[in-house]
């Protein structure tokens, strides 16, 4: 079972939870269901610690191809990622080569993936990358898995993370009708594939505090 720890709204607690200063590259993931917090989380680490941030939803399939496979209407689903070239992607992080990693980011003004949006560049020691699928038990996912040294689940009381994901989509452009419809029938969905895995973290972030 992962370890829990209570999590202050500073959070203060995950200093103890990194690795020692000079101990090489680590890549920690954070995952959790859409709305826990795991953006900013991976923003704190990389203000406070000075990590780098490479986060999963820059392996958003873009419209076309979901067009293509007919998947556009589940956009989010795990199917709708390129969680093999995000496998690929971590493992050159993780071999810290001499040059700049360039990742692809996901602008969500225009809803798609940008390809080569964030450097990573040699001398950073830490790397986080959040997203919700990090450790679904599935060979693309496994691969993922595998190259990170540490996964943190976030978990955040339910009403809260609710609202706070129906936000986000009215402040991206959805009407509070079609933001609720979203929620209902692509986010909880997918929300209850993340919770299913949970025990597969190495630790469980609780942030219910108040």
């Amino acid at each position: 079972m992962p370890r829990a720890v209570a999590v202050s709204p500073d959070w203060h607690e995950v200093a103890d939870l990194l690795p020692a200063a000079g101990s090489g590259r680590f890549l920690i993931g954070v995952t959790g269901a859409p709305g826990a917090g795991k953006s900013t989380l991976a923003a704190h680490l990389a203000t406070s610690y000075g990590a780098g941030h490479v986060p999963m939803d820059g392996f958003h399939l873009a419209d076309v191809e979901l067009e293509r496979r007919g998947l556009r209407d589940r956009k989010g689903a795990p199917e709708t990622f390129d969680a093999w070239g995000y496998a690929a992607l971590l493992a050159r992080l993780r071999a810290q080569p001499d040059h700049d990693v360039l990742a692809p980011a996901f602008e969500r003004d225009l809803e798609q993936p940008l390809a080569g949006a964030i450097a990573v560049p040699p001398d950073v020691g830490l790397v986080v990358t959040e997203g919700n699928y990090l450790l679904l038990d599935s060979p693309e996912w496994r691969a993922v898995r595998a190259q990170l040294d540490a996964v943190w689940h976030l978990r955040l009381d339910e009403d809260l993370r609710r609202a706070r994901l129906l936000a986000r989509h009215v402040a991206f452009g959805k009407s509070p009708a079609e933001a609720e419809a979203w929620v209902t029938r692509v986010d909880e969905p997918n929300a209850a594939l993340v919770t299913a895995a949970a025990d597969r973290a190495d630790v469980v972030l609780d942030l219910s505090a108040p």
